[in-house]
């Protein structure tokens, strides 16, 4: 199951349905833009607090889902501790697939 998540996070970038550097990130998610941002489970503290902030404020769920080398790998990029879907269905299908494996901290 978890590697579908993986396929379906590269297949949303191929489809530019993605963002994954912290400047675009903020400004999708300030926008409305953003449908679910994925927080890597070792982002340090002080980046994970702005996004934790930035989530709440603007109601964009957020999960925690693997480590920045496994976010990145799966982009075809370097690692990235935070990336945000832009896509209501690719969204609504990695939240449910992670739900069902128990692997979402919201």
């Amino acid at each position: 199951m978890l590697d579908q998540v993986y396929s379906l996070l590269g297949m949303a970038r191929r489809a530019g349905k993605i963002t994954w550097h912290e400047a675009a990130n903020l400004a999708a998610i300030r926008s409305g833009k953003a449908k679910l941002l994925v927080l890597a489970i070792d982002t340090g503290k002080s980046t994970e607090k702005k996004y934790l902030d930035k989530c709440s404020s603007f109601c964009i769920p957020l999960v925690r889902f693997a480590t920045r080398n496994m976010l990145g790998e799966s982009l075809g990029s370097s690692p990235r501790a935070a990336v945000t879907v832009l896509d209501e269905g690719f969204a609504a299908k990695i939240v449910t697939l992670l739900e069902s494996e128990g692997n979402t901290e919201k």
